[in-house]
Protein backbone atom coordinates (compact mmCIF):
# COMPACT_ATOMS: atom_id res chain seq x y z
CA UNK A 1 0.00 0.00 0.00
CA UNK A 2 1.73 3.64 -0.89
CA UNK A 3 1.13 6.31 0.85
CA UNK A 4 -1.60 8.09 -0.99
CA UNK A 5 -3.70 4.71 -0.87
CA UNK A 6 -3.86 4.63 3.08
CA UNK A 7 -7.78 5.45 4.03
CA UNK A 8 -8.71 7.73 6.70
CA UNK A 9 -9.71 6.43 9.79
CA UNK A 10 -13.23 6.62 10.79
CA UNK A 11 -14.09 6.26 14.39
CA UNK A 12 -14.02 3.26 15.76
CA UNK A 13 -16.65 0.70 14.41
CA UNK A 14 -18.12 3.32 11.72
CA UNK A 15 -17.73 3.24 8.13
CA UNK A 16 -14.63 4.36 6.71
CA UNK A 17 -14.96 8.18 5.38
CA UNK A 18 -13.44 7.14 2.21
CA UNK A 19 -16.60 5.12 1.84
CA UNK A 20 -19.03 7.30 3.28
CA UNK A 21 -17.72 10.79 1.84
CA UNK A 22 -17.54 9.72 -1.48
CA UNK A 23 -19.83 12.18 -3.40
CA UNK A 24 -22.00 9.62 -5.60
CA UNK A 25 -22.68 8.06 -2.13
CA UNK A 26 -23.59 11.29 -0.26
CA UNK A 27 -25.59 12.38 -3.00
CA UNK A 28 -28.02 9.22 -2.42
CA UNK A 29 -29.18 9.77 1.37
CA UNK A 30 -32.13 9.59 2.27
CA UNK A 31 -33.61 11.81 5.54
CA UNK A 32 -32.87 9.82 8.68
CA UNK A 33 -35.13 10.42 11.87
CA UNK A 34 -31.78 12.43 13.08
CA UNK A 35 -33.23 15.02 10.53
CA UNK A 36 -33.79 18.80 11.28
CA UNK A 37 -37.26 18.15 10.92
CA UNK A 38 -37.91 15.17 12.81
CA UNK A 39 -35.96 16.05 15.56
CA UNK A 40 -38.11 19.71 15.84
CA UNK A 41 -41.74 17.62 15.75
CA UNK A 42 -40.32 15.40 18.61
CA UNK A 43 -38.94 17.67 21.18
CA UNK A 44 -42.29 20.12 20.60
CA UNK A 45 -44.48 17.01 21.58
CA UNK A 46 -42.14 16.06 24.46
CA UNK A 47 -42.52 19.56 25.78
CA UNK A 48 -45.95 19.87 24.84
CA UNK A 49 -44.99 23.40 22.78
CA UNK A 50 -48.46 25.52 22.26
CA UNK A 51 -48.94 27.39 18.90
CA UNK A 52 -51.60 29.63 18.83
CA UNK A 53 -53.21 32.13 16.39
CA UNK A 54 -53.17 35.51 17.91
CA UNK A 55 -53.97 37.91 14.99
CA UNK A 56 -55.32 37.16 11.42
CA UNK A 57 -56.33 40.18 9.20
CA UNK A 58 -56.53 38.63 5.44
CA UNK A 59 -59.11 40.29 3.05
CA UNK A 60 -61.03 38.08 0.79
CA UNK A 61 -57.69 37.54 -1.60
CA UNK A 62 -55.80 36.12 1.10
CA UNK A 63 -53.56 39.08 1.48
CA UNK A 64 -52.73 40.46 5.00
CA UNK A 65 -50.90 39.87 8.02
CA UNK A 66 -51.60 36.84 10.13
CA UNK A 67 -49.27 35.97 13.83
CA UNK A 68 -49.12 32.81 15.30
CA UNK A 69 -47.67 32.71 19.31
CA UNK A 70 -45.54 29.58 19.94
CA UNK A 71 -44.86 28.78 23.32
CA UNK A 72 -42.30 26.45 24.99
CA UNK A 73 -41.53 25.96 28.38
CA UNK A 74 -38.54 27.79 28.34
CA UNK A 75 -39.56 30.84 25.82
CA UNK A 76 -42.05 32.55 23.98
CA UNK A 77 -41.97 33.32 20.64
CA UNK A 78 -43.84 34.49 17.42
CA UNK A 79 -44.07 33.87 13.50
CA UNK A 80 -45.32 36.91 11.71
CA UNK A 81 -47.10 36.79 7.95
CA UNK A 82 -47.15 38.91 5.93
CA UNK A 83 -49.25 37.89 2.43
CA UNK A 84 -49.51 40.45 -0.41
CA UNK A 85 -50.57 40.56 -3.99
CA UNK A 86 -47.95 39.29 -6.32
CA UNK A 87 -47.53 40.07 -10.17
CA UNK A 88 -47.31 36.36 -12.02
CA UNK A 89 -44.81 37.79 -14.14
CA UNK A 90 -42.90 38.92 -10.57
CA UNK A 91 -43.20 35.55 -9.14
CA UNK A 92 -39.56 33.68 -9.03
CA UNK A 93 -37.91 31.37 -7.41
CA UNK A 94 -34.62 32.64 -8.07
CA UNK A 95 -32.39 34.59 -5.94
CA UNK A 96 -32.41 37.93 -7.49
CA UNK A 97 -36.28 38.06 -6.76
CA UNK A 98 -37.82 41.22 -5.23
CA UNK A 99 -41.14 40.31 -4.23
CA UNK A 100 -42.74 36.81 -2.96
CA UNK A 101 -46.35 35.58 -1.76
CA UNK A 102 -45.38 35.69 1.13
CA UNK A 103 -42.91 37.00 3.48
CA UNK A 104 -42.13 35.88 7.35
CA UNK A 105 -39.84 36.31 10.65
CA UNK A 106 -39.99 34.38 13.70
CA UNK A 107 -39.33 36.53 16.71
CA UNK A 108 -37.92 36.18 19.87
CA UNK A 109 -40.68 37.07 22.71
CA UNK A 110 -43.83 39.83 21.72
CA UNK A 111 -44.72 41.50 19.00
CA UNK A 112 -46.28 44.82 20.12
CA UNK A 113 -47.52 47.29 17.55
CA UNK A 114 -43.80 49.07 17.30
CA UNK A 115 -41.98 45.94 16.00
CA UNK A 116 -45.09 45.00 14.05
CA UNK A 117 -44.69 48.07 11.71
CA UNK A 118 -41.01 47.86 11.35
CA UNK A 119 -41.35 44.36 10.19
CA UNK A 120 -44.03 45.09 8.03
CA UNK A 121 -42.12 47.55 6.19
CA UNK A 122 -39.09 45.87 6.06
CA UNK A 123 -39.85 41.98 6.39
CA UNK A 124 -41.49 41.73 3.01
CA UNK A 125 -37.78 43.84 1.50
CA UNK A 126 -36.01 41.01 2.94
CA UNK A 127 -32.37 41.11 2.37
CA UNK A 128 -32.88 44.53 0.82
CA UNK A 129 -34.83 45.51 4.33
CA UNK A 130 -33.48 46.59 7.28
CA UNK A 131 -34.07 43.68 10.18
CA UNK A 132 -34.81 43.87 13.77
CA UNK A 133 -32.51 42.07 15.72
CA UNK A 134 -35.36 40.39 17.69
CA UNK A 135 -36.08 38.16 14.64
CA UNK A 136 -34.17 34.83 14.71
CA UNK A 137 -35.59 33.91 11.53
CA UNK A 138 -36.03 35.36 8.28
CA UNK A 139 -37.73 34.08 4.96
CA UNK A 140 -40.16 34.38 1.89
CA UNK A 141 -42.11 31.95 -0.14
CA UNK A 142 -44.22 31.45 -3.47
CA UNK A 143 -47.59 29.71 -4.11
CA UNK A 144 -47.77 26.31 -5.98
CA UNK A 145 -50.28 28.20 -7.93
CA UNK A 146 -52.21 25.11 -9.63
CA UNK A 147 -52.18 23.53 -6.26
CA UNK A 148 -53.66 26.52 -4.06
CA UNK A 149 -56.23 27.06 -7.03
CA UNK A 150 -57.13 23.38 -6.92
CA UNK A 151 -57.68 23.32 -3.10
CA UNK A 152 -59.28 26.77 -3.10
CA UNK A 153 -62.05 25.37 -5.33
CA UNK A 154 -62.52 22.28 -4.21
CA UNK A 155 -62.84 23.36 -0.81
CA UNK A 156 -65.46 25.85 -1.81
CA UNK A 157 -67.53 23.55 -3.23
CA UNK A 158 -67.79 21.60 0.17
CA UNK A 159 -65.18 18.72 -1.31
CA UNK A 160 -61.34 17.65 -0.40
CA UNK A 161 -58.33 18.28 -2.95
CA UNK A 162 -57.47 15.40 -4.95
CA UNK A 163 -54.46 13.69 -2.79
CA UNK A 164 -52.92 13.30 -6.58
CA UNK A 165 -52.21 16.66 -6.49
CA UNK A 166 -50.30 16.85 -3.68
CA UNK A 167 -48.05 13.62 -4.67
CA UNK A 168 -47.24 15.71 -7.68
CA UNK A 169 -46.24 18.67 -6.16
CA UNK A 170 -46.58 18.17 -1.69
CA UNK A 171 -46.75 21.46 -0.72
CA UNK A 172 -48.81 24.91 -1.31
CA UNK A 173 -46.42 26.90 -0.54
CA UNK A 174 -42.30 26.63 -1.22
CA UNK A 175 -39.58 28.92 -0.06
CA UNK A 176 -36.81 30.15 -1.92
CA UNK A 177 -34.68 31.49 1.15
CA UNK A 178 -34.86 30.69 4.90
CA UNK A 179 -32.34 32.94 6.56
CA UNK A 180 -30.86 32.58 10.10
CA UNK A 181 -27.30 33.03 11.84
CA UNK A 182 -27.48 37.01 11.46
CA UNK A 183 -27.93 37.69 7.92
CA UNK A 184 -29.16 41.07 6.98
CA UNK A 185 -29.09 42.34 11.05
CA UNK A 186 -31.46 39.64 12.48
CA UNK A 187 -29.98 38.20 15.40
CA UNK A 188 -26.66 36.61 15.24
CA UNK A 189 -26.34 32.24 16.01
CA UNK A 190 -24.39 32.89 19.66
CA UNK A 191 -27.96 34.12 20.60
CA UNK A 192 -29.28 30.79 20.31
CA UNK A 193 -26.39 29.26 21.78
CA UNK A 194 -27.45 28.66 24.76
CA UNK A 195 -31.22 29.02 24.09
CA UNK A 196 -32.69 25.37 25.05
CA UNK A 197 -35.33 25.75 22.75
CA UNK A 198 -33.43 26.15 18.99
CA UNK A 199 -29.71 25.60 20.09
CA UNK A 200 -29.50 21.95 17.66
CA UNK A 201 -28.75 23.46 14.55
CA UNK A 202 -31.19 24.75 11.92
CA UNK A 203 -34.15 24.37 14.58
CA UNK A 204 -35.41 27.90 14.55
CA UNK A 205 -35.16 28.17 10.49
CA UNK A 206 -37.01 24.62 10.69
CA UNK A 207 -39.76 26.09 12.94
CA UNK A 208 -40.70 28.94 11.20
CA UNK A 209 -40.94 26.84 7.95
CA UNK A 210 -43.33 24.45 9.92
CA UNK A 211 -45.44 27.80 11.46
CA UNK A 212 -45.74 28.75 7.49
CA UNK A 213 -47.01 24.74 7.04
CA UNK A 214 -50.00 25.94 9.31
CA UNK A 215 -50.58 29.22 7.97
CA UNK A 216 -50.52 27.64 4.04
CA UNK A 217 -53.90 25.51 5.52
CA UNK A 218 -55.44 28.42 7.55
CA UNK A 219 -54.96 30.72 4.38
CA UNK A 220 -56.50 28.36 1.93
CA UNK A 221 -59.73 27.23 4.16
CA UNK A 222 -60.51 31.10 4.70
CA UNK A 223 -59.95 31.91 1.44
CA UNK A 224 -62.76 29.02 0.50
CA UNK A 225 -64.82 30.34 3.45
CA UNK A 226 -64.78 34.15 1.29
CA UNK A 227 -65.94 32.24 -2.14
CA UNK A 228 -68.39 30.07 -1.04
CA UNK A 229 -69.28 31.04 3.24
CA UNK A 230 -72.13 28.44 2.78
CA UNK A 231 -70.91 25.34 1.40
CA UNK A 232 -67.26 25.67 2.04
CA UNK A 233 -65.91 22.84 3.90
CA UNK A 234 -62.34 22.47 5.85
CA UNK A 235 -59.20 20.56 4.60
CA UNK A 236 -59.39 16.61 6.16
CA UNK A 237 -56.91 15.50 8.60
CA UNK A 238 -55.31 13.13 6.55
CA UNK A 239 -54.59 16.12 3.71
CA UNK A 240 -53.51 18.18 6.34
CA UNK A 241 -50.46 15.70 7.29
CA UNK A 242 -49.92 15.19 3.82
CA UNK A 243 -49.32 18.76 3.14
CA UNK A 244 -45.65 19.98 3.40
CA UNK A 245 -43.78 22.98 2.64
CA UNK A 246 -41.36 23.67 -0.37
CA UNK A 247 -38.38 24.24 -1.00
CA UNK A 248 -36.44 25.61 -3.71
CA UNK A 249 -32.51 25.85 -3.52
CA UNK A 250 -29.55 26.08 -5.49
CA UNK A 251 -25.69 26.46 -5.88
CA UNK A 252 -25.80 28.78 -2.81
CA UNK A 253 -26.08 25.93 -0.75
CA UNK A 254 -23.01 24.15 -1.32
CA UNK A 255 -20.37 26.51 0.38
CA UNK A 256 -21.71 25.53 3.50
CA UNK A 257 -20.81 21.95 3.31
CA UNK A 258 -17.00 23.03 2.45
CA UNK A 259 -16.94 26.27 4.88
CA UNK A 260 -18.08 23.93 7.79
CA UNK A 261 -16.11 20.55 7.97
CA UNK A 262 -16.88 20.36 11.67
CA UNK A 263 -19.97 20.74 11.70
CA UNK A 264 -20.92 18.22 8.73
CA UNK A 265 -18.49 16.00 10.33
CA UNK A 266 -20.64 15.96 13.03
CA UNK A 267 -23.43 15.64 11.48
CA UNK A 268 -22.67 12.28 9.10
CA UNK A 269 -20.58 10.79 12.66
CA UNK A 270 -24.08 11.32 14.27
CA UNK A 271 -25.64 9.34 11.34
CA UNK A 272 -23.06 6.81 10.81
CA UNK A 273 -23.30 6.01 15.09
CA UNK A 274 -27.12 5.92 14.56
CA UNK A 275 -26.36 2.81 11.93
CA UNK A 276 -23.75 1.24 13.71
CA UNK A 277 -25.92 1.40 17.06
CA UNK A 278 -28.77 -0.31 14.68
CA UNK A 279 -26.47 -2.91 13.50
CA UNK A 280 -25.86 -4.01 17.16
CA UNK A 281 -29.48 -4.65 18.01
CA UNK A 282 -30.48 -8.26 18.32
CA UNK A 283 -33.61 -8.23 16.27
CA UNK A 284 -36.41 -9.96 17.16
CA UNK A 285 -39.71 -11.16 14.59
CA UNK A 286 -41.36 -7.88 15.57
CA UNK A 287 -38.20 -6.21 14.49
CA UNK A 288 -38.47 -8.01 11.17
CA UNK A 289 -42.13 -7.21 10.33
CA UNK A 290 -41.65 -3.83 11.14
CA UNK A 291 -38.71 -3.55 9.04
CA UNK A 292 -40.47 -5.21 5.91
CA UNK A 293 -43.45 -2.52 6.87
CA UNK A 294 -41.54 0.07 6.51
CA UNK A 295 -38.96 -1.45 3.32
CA UNK A 296 -42.93 -1.51 1.78
CA UNK A 297 -43.96 2.02 3.02
CA UNK A 298 -40.55 3.59 1.29
CA UNK A 299 -40.97 1.47 -1.51
CA UNK A 300 -44.45 2.96 -2.17
CA UNK A 301 -43.47 6.39 -1.34
CA UNK A 302 -40.55 6.37 -3.87
CA UNK A 303 -43.04 4.94 -6.70
CA UNK A 304 -45.31 7.74 -6.16
CA UNK A 305 -42.68 10.65 -6.06
CA UNK A 306 -43.25 12.47 -8.94
CA UNK A 307 -39.97 14.15 -11.18
CA UNK A 308 -39.46 15.97 -14.70
CA UNK A 309 -35.71 15.03 -14.08
CA UNK A 310 -34.72 11.80 -16.24
CA UNK A 311 -31.79 11.03 -14.26
CA UNK A 312 -33.95 11.33 -10.81
CA UNK A 313 -36.42 9.27 -12.45
CA UNK A 314 -34.13 6.78 -13.52
CA UNK A 315 -32.79 6.51 -9.63
CA UNK A 316 -36.08 5.97 -8.01
CA UNK A 317 -37.16 3.50 -10.82
CA UNK A 318 -34.04 1.93 -9.92
CA UNK A 319 -34.51 1.90 -6.11
CA UNK A 320 -38.34 0.37 -6.49
CA UNK A 321 -37.01 -2.27 -8.81
CA UNK A 322 -34.50 -3.60 -6.28
CA UNK A 323 -37.03 -3.35 -3.32
CA UNK A 324 -38.88 -7.04 -4.04
CA UNK A 325 -35.38 -8.14 -3.46
CA UNK A 326 -35.04 -6.75 -0.32
CA UNK A 327 -38.60 -7.72 0.77
CA UNK A 328 -38.20 -11.58 -0.59
CA UNK A 329 -34.78 -11.31 1.61
CA UNK A 330 -36.30 -9.78 4.76
CA UNK A 331 -38.37 -12.49 4.89
CA UNK A 332 -36.79 -15.96 4.14
CA UNK A 333 -33.59 -15.25 5.65
CA UNK A 334 -33.45 -17.07 9.07
CA UNK A 335 -33.57 -14.08 11.99
CA UNK A 336 -29.86 -15.16 13.39
CA UNK A 337 -28.32 -12.28 16.03
CA UNK A 338 -26.53 -10.46 13.25
CA UNK A 339 -29.03 -10.29 10.30
CA UNK A 340 -28.90 -6.97 9.84
CA UNK A 341 -25.01 -7.03 9.40
CA UNK A 342 -25.97 -9.58 6.80
CA UNK A 343 -29.12 -7.04 5.03
CA UNK A 344 -26.54 -4.20 4.76
CA UNK A 345 -23.42 -6.33 3.34
CA UNK A 346 -26.00 -8.40 0.68
CA UNK A 347 -27.07 -4.40 -0.62
CA UNK A 348 -23.76 -3.78 -0.73
CA UNK A 349 -23.24 -6.52 -3.04
CA UNK A 350 -26.61 -6.32 -5.60
CA UNK A 351 -28.54 -3.16 -5.22
CA UNK A 352 -27.73 0.41 -6.14
CA UNK A 353 -26.55 3.07 -3.94
CA UNK A 354 -29.50 4.86 -3.10
CA UNK A 355 -31.29 1.73 -2.39
CA UNK A 356 -27.83 1.19 -0.39
CA UNK A 357 -28.64 4.13 1.82
CA UNK A 358 -32.59 3.23 2.00
CA UNK A 359 -32.01 -0.07 3.87
CA UNK A 360 -29.41 2.20 6.28
CA UNK A 361 -32.06 4.45 7.02
CA UNK A 362 -34.95 2.26 7.49
CA UNK A 363 -32.78 0.24 9.96
CA UNK A 364 -31.63 3.53 11.71
CA UNK A 365 -35.42 3.88 12.02
CA UNK A 366 -35.57 0.94 13.85
CA UNK A 367 -34.25 1.97 16.89
CA UNK A 368 -35.55 5.38 18.24
CA UNK A 369 -34.99 4.56 21.95
CA UNK A 370 -30.91 3.40 20.83
CA UNK A 371 -31.15 6.37 18.19
CA UNK A 372 -32.67 9.83 19.37
CA UNK A 373 -30.54 10.63 21.97
CA UNK A 374 -28.06 11.32 18.83
CA UNK A 375 -30.34 14.40 18.26
CA UNK A 376 -28.78 16.47 20.96
CA UNK A 377 -25.01 15.62 19.48
CA UNK A 378 -25.59 17.18 16.35
CA UNK A 379 -23.79 20.74 16.56
CA UNK A 380 -20.15 21.57 17.36
CA UNK A 381 -18.16 24.56 18.29
CA UNK A 382 -16.31 25.14 15.62
CA UNK A 383 -12.68 26.50 14.89
CA UNK A 384 -9.74 25.03 13.06
CA UNK A 385 -6.86 24.62 15.35
CA UNK A 386 -2.98 25.37 14.15
CA UNK A 387 -0.33 23.13 15.66
CA UNK A 388 3.04 25.59 14.51
CA UNK A 389 5.19 22.60 16.52
CA UNK A 390 4.21 20.04 14.44
CA UNK A 391 7.41 18.56 12.79
CA UNK A 392 6.51 19.11 8.75
CA UNK A 393 7.26 15.33 8.35
CA UNK A 394 4.25 14.72 10.37
CA UNK A 395 1.99 16.75 8.31
CA UNK A 396 2.86 15.27 4.95
CA UNK A 397 2.45 11.80 6.71
CA UNK A 398 -1.30 13.29 7.49
CA UNK A 399 -2.31 14.69 4.33
CA UNK A 400 -0.75 11.12 2.79
CA UNK A 401 -2.66 9.31 5.02
CA UNK A 402 -6.15 11.08 5.77
CA UNK A 403 -5.90 12.96 2.53
CA UNK A 404 -4.99 10.34 0.11
CA UNK A 405 -7.92 10.55 -2.05
CA UNK A 406 -7.43 14.34 -2.46
CA UNK A 407 -3.30 13.43 -3.71
CA UNK A 408 -5.08 10.64 -6.62
CA UNK A 409 -6.48 13.21 -8.96
CA UNK A 410 -5.57 14.95 -11.63
CA UNK A 411 -6.35 18.69 -11.12
CA UNK A 412 -4.20 19.63 -14.61
CA UNK A 413 -6.15 17.93 -17.33
CA UNK A 414 -9.21 20.06 -18.96
CA UNK A 415 -11.59 17.57 -17.47
CA UNK A 416 -9.80 17.35 -14.01
CA UNK A 417 -10.14 21.09 -14.38
CA UNK A 418 -13.21 21.52 -15.89
CA UNK A 419 -15.41 24.07 -13.69
CA UNK A 420 -14.48 26.79 -11.79
CA UNK A 421 -16.62 27.94 -9.06
CA UNK A 422 -17.08 31.57 -8.56
CA UNK A 423 -19.95 34.51 -6.72
CA UNK A 424 -22.00 36.29 -9.10
CA UNK A 425 -22.00 40.31 -9.02
CA UNK A 426 -25.89 40.07 -8.82
CA UNK A 427 -26.91 38.58 -5.51
CA UNK A 428 -22.98 37.12 -4.33
CA UNK A 429 -24.41 33.69 -5.07
CA UNK A 430 -22.18 30.93 -5.91
CA UNK A 431 -22.03 29.86 -9.60
CA UNK A 432 -20.33 27.37 -11.59
CA UNK A 433 -18.47 28.56 -14.94
CA UNK A 434 -16.33 26.53 -17.34
CA UNK A 435 -12.98 26.76 -17.28
CA UNK A 436 -11.61 26.59 -20.67
CA UNK A 437 -14.86 28.74 -22.29
CA UNK A 438 -15.95 31.07 -19.85
CA UNK A 439 -13.80 34.33 -17.98
CA UNK A 440 -13.30 34.66 -14.62
CA UNK A 441 -11.25 31.60 -13.34
CA UNK A 442 -9.09 34.22 -11.95
CA UNK A 443 -11.61 34.95 -9.30
CA UNK A 444 -12.62 31.43 -8.73
CA UNK A 445 -14.06 30.58 -4.80
CA UNK A 446 -11.74 28.40 -2.99
CA UNK A 447 -14.30 25.46 -2.97
CA UNK A 448 -12.56 22.49 -4.09
CA UNK A 449 -10.49 21.21 -1.02
CA UNK A 450 -8.84 18.61 -3.00
CA UNK A 451 -6.51 20.70 -5.17
CA UNK A 452 -5.84 22.93 -2.82
CA UNK A 453 -4.29 20.17 -0.80
CA UNK A 454 -2.30 18.69 -3.07
CA UNK A 455 -1.13 22.15 -3.76
CA UNK A 456 0.12 22.30 -0.10
CA UNK A 457 1.33 18.20 -0.34
CA UNK A 458 3.65 19.43 -3.22
CA UNK A 459 5.17 22.23 -1.62
CA UNK A 460 5.46 20.45 1.58
CA UNK A 461 7.40 17.85 0.01
CA UNK A 462 9.68 20.36 -1.82
CA UNK A 463 10.00 22.21 1.53
CA UNK A 464 11.17 19.27 3.08
CA UNK A 465 13.68 18.00 0.50
CA UNK A 466 16.00 21.13 1.58
CA UNK A 467 14.57 20.90 5.39
CA UNK A 468 14.03 17.77 6.48
CA UNK A 469 13.83 18.96 10.29
CA UNK A 470 11.57 21.40 9.67
CA UNK A 471 8.58 22.25 11.35
CA UNK A 472 5.08 23.32 10.14
CA UNK A 473 5.46 27.26 11.67
CA UNK A 474 8.82 26.78 9.50
CA UNK A 475 7.32 26.26 6.13
CA UNK A 476 4.49 28.83 7.51
CA UNK A 477 6.89 31.56 7.64
CA UNK A 478 8.15 31.28 3.75
CA UNK A 479 4.81 29.79 2.58
CA UNK A 480 2.06 31.52 4.49
CA UNK A 481 -0.77 31.08 1.75
CA UNK A 482 -0.71 27.54 2.79
CA UNK A 483 -2.22 28.51 6.58
CA UNK A 484 -5.62 27.36 5.72
CA UNK A 485 -5.20 24.48 3.99
CA UNK A 486 -2.42 22.95 7.36
CA UNK A 487 -5.02 24.04 9.56
CA UNK A 488 -7.81 22.25 7.80
CA UNK A 489 -5.68 18.78 7.77
CA UNK A 490 -4.21 19.01 11.57
CA UNK A 491 -7.99 19.38 12.72
CA UNK A 492 -10.01 17.56 10.60
CA UNK A 493 -7.73 14.53 11.49
CA UNK A 494 -10.01 14.15 14.01
CA UNK A 495 -13.28 14.56 12.72
CA UNK A 496 -12.83 12.75 9.62
CA UNK A 497 -15.98 13.25 7.95
CA UNK A 498 -15.65 16.86 7.52
CA UNK A 499 -14.10 16.16 4.32
CA UNK A 500 -16.20 15.41 0.84
CA UNK A 501 -14.13 12.83 -0.98
CA UNK A 502 -14.19 14.35 -5.01
CA UNK A 503 -12.56 16.74 -6.89
CA UNK A 504 -15.34 19.63 -7.21
CA UNK A 505 -13.75 20.74 -10.48
CA UNK A 506 -14.17 17.58 -12.61
CA UNK A 507 -15.99 17.78 -15.08
CA UNK A 508 -18.34 14.75 -14.14
CA UNK A 509 -18.90 15.75 -11.07
CA UNK A 510 -22.59 16.23 -10.18
CA UNK A 511 -24.03 19.44 -7.70
CA UNK A 512 -26.65 18.32 -7.05
CA UNK A 513 -25.07 15.79 -4.96
CA UNK A 514 -23.70 18.36 -2.81
CA UNK A 515 -27.56 19.96 -2.47
CA UNK A 516 -28.91 16.46 -1.76
CA UNK A 517 -26.61 15.89 0.92
CA UNK A 518 -27.44 18.82 3.05
CA UNK A 519 -30.70 18.75 2.13
CA UNK A 520 -31.03 15.32 3.46
CA UNK A 521 -29.74 16.37 7.11
CA UNK A 522 -32.74 18.58 6.82
CA UNK A 523 -35.25 16.40 6.26
CA UNK A 524 -35.63 16.48 2.96
CA UNK A 525 -38.21 14.31 0.83
CA UNK A 526 -39.25 14.46 -2.91
CA UNK A 527 -35.89 15.23 -4.36
CA UNK A 528 -37.14 17.14 -8.11
CA UNK A 529 -34.23 18.20 -9.97
CA UNK A 530 -35.34 21.46 -12.23
CA UNK A 531 -31.79 21.06 -13.77
CA UNK A 532 -28.55 20.03 -12.73
CA UNK A 533 -27.78 23.39 -10.51
CA UNK A 534 -31.22 23.80 -8.78
CA UNK A 535 -33.54 21.70 -7.12
CA UNK A 536 -37.20 21.51 -5.16
CA UNK A 537 -37.76 19.51 -2.54
CA UNK A 538 -40.31 18.87 0.11
CA UNK A 539 -40.69 19.04 3.97
CA UNK A 540 -42.92 18.43 6.89
CA UNK A 541 -45.19 16.42 4.45
CA UNK A 542 -46.63 13.32 6.66
CA UNK A 543 -45.90 15.48 9.88
CA UNK A 544 -47.97 15.88 12.73
CA UNK A 545 -50.09 18.65 13.16
CA UNK A 546 -50.11 21.98 15.21
CA UNK A 547 -53.74 20.29 16.80
CA UNK A 548 -51.59 16.99 17.32
CA UNK A 549 -48.37 18.12 18.96
CA UNK A 550 -49.59 17.50 22.76
CA UNK A 551 -49.89 13.57 22.01
CA UNK A 552 -49.50 11.38 25.26
CA UNK A 553 -46.22 9.89 26.38
CA UNK A 554 -47.57 6.35 25.15
CA UNK A 555 -48.75 7.68 22.13
CA UNK A 556 -45.41 9.20 20.62
CA UNK A 557 -44.22 6.46 18.87
CA UNK A 558 -46.58 6.34 16.57
CA UNK A 559 -46.64 9.78 16.33
CA UNK A 560 -43.23 10.15 15.56
CA UNK A 561 -43.96 7.55 12.47
CA UNK A 562 -44.46 9.76 9.47
CA UNK A 563 -41.45 9.22 7.13
CA UNK A 564 -42.18 8.32 3.73
CA UNK A 565 -45.77 9.35 3.39
CA UNK A 566 -47.72 7.75 1.18
CA UNK A 567 -51.03 9.61 -0.44
CA UNK A 568 -54.32 9.71 1.23
CA UNK A 569 -56.73 7.32 -0.23
CA UNK A 570 -59.87 9.00 -0.98
CA UNK A 571 -63.44 8.63 0.98
CA UNK A 572 -64.94 5.11 -0.85
CA UNK A 573 -61.63 4.23 -2.09
CA UNK A 574 -59.74 0.86 -0.50
CA UNK A 575 -56.23 1.29 0.03
CA UNK A 576 -54.07 -2.18 -1.53
CA UNK A 577 -52.51 -4.37 0.87
CA UNK A 578 -49.39 -4.00 -0.16
CA UNK A 579 -49.13 0.16 -0.06
CA UNK A 580 -50.36 -0.73 4.04
CA UNK A 581 -47.63 0.51 6.28
CA UNK A 582 -48.42 -2.24 7.73
CA UNK A 583 -48.28 -5.13 5.64
CA UNK A 584 -46.01 -7.70 5.43
CA UNK A 585 -44.28 -9.43 2.69
CA UNK A 586 -46.04 -12.63 1.05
Amino acid sequence: MTSVELVAAAPLGLRPADEVMRLERLGSLHATRLSFVRSLVRQMARQRWQISRERFDLDANGHGTAIYRLQTPHGRYHGVMFAQPLDDARRSDRVIAEAWDVTFGLVEGDVDDSLLAQMAANVPLQEAGRQHPKVLVLSRANKSLRNFAHFVEALARGEQPDPAWLTRVGYLYRTTAVYGNGKFGIADFARLMDNPDFRRPFSAQMAGVYLLRHFSIEQVEHLAACQAPDTASRLSTELRRYLGIGNSTGLGMAPFLINHPQLIAQWVTQRETALTLALRQVPDEADRTRMIALTRRAMHHLDQTVTEDAEQAERNAATVAALPDVLTWLASVPLEDDIWQQLVEWSARTLPLEAQELINTLLIELYPDQVDPLEDQMGVEENLDLEPDMPLMRLRQLIETHYGWALLHDYESRDGAYWFWYRSAEKEEPRLGVRHAEPGAEKQMPIAIGPRVAHTHQAVCAFLESHPRATVVDFLLEHPRHKEVVRRVQTLVKAPYGDIHANLWHRDMKPMHLLRTKLSFFGASRFDPKSDRWVRITLFQGAPLVEELNAEPEDLADFDDWSFPLEPVREGEARPFHERAGGVAE
